[in-house]
């Protein structure tokens, strides 16, 4: 018995699909750093979220981040990218820098602070970390991480 695969269905079972989210670091002149404890799991994160199918990238983490926080930021530079290799996720993390706003809470945060690189380290997963300190880095060049949720791979 001969079996045919249409087209799309050969190609819907080959083509992965990611999500693509995207973060801010935002930087104080003092530099601490905006970050934010998520309300669903309790982890200190840079704030952020999933970018939307019509918006642009840097729309995107001017939006999540005052949504998070009630800080408006002006996006300077990407700093990292990072894909979740168990969720198929995809973060473009860039450094920015407060404009206006005061901090607030939202539906999605239980706290908001400004932290010291230290505090970041002490404070967040291996994973969220390594975002914001990757961005404290003086370096044009993006960082490129894998990890598997939990800790870097390679």
């Amino acid at each position: 018995m001969l079996l045919h695969m249409s087209n799309s269905a050969r190609n819907s079972q080959s083509t992965p699909l990611h999500s693509v989210s995207v973060a801010g670091v935002v930087v104080r002149e003092d530099g601490r750093v905006l970050a934010i404890r998520r309300a669903d799991n309790g982890t200190w994160e840079p704030p952020g979220g999933v970018l939307e199918v019509t918006e642009a990238v840097e729309d995107g983490v001017r939006r999540e981040v005052f949504e998070e926080t009630g800080i408006k930021v002006g996006v300077e530079r990407l700093t990292g990218v990072y894909k979740n290799v168990n969720r198929g996720i995809v973060a473009l993390v860039f450094l920015c820098r407060p404009e206006s706003g005061v901090e607030k809470l939202s539906a999605e945060s239980t706290a908001v602070d400004w932290l010291t690189p230290d505090e970041v380290s002490d404070r967040m997963a291996e994973v969220y970390a390594v975002r914001i300190l990757d961005a404290l880095r003086d370096s044009a060049t993006p960082m490129v991480r894998a990890h598997d949720g939990r800790h870097l791979l390679g």
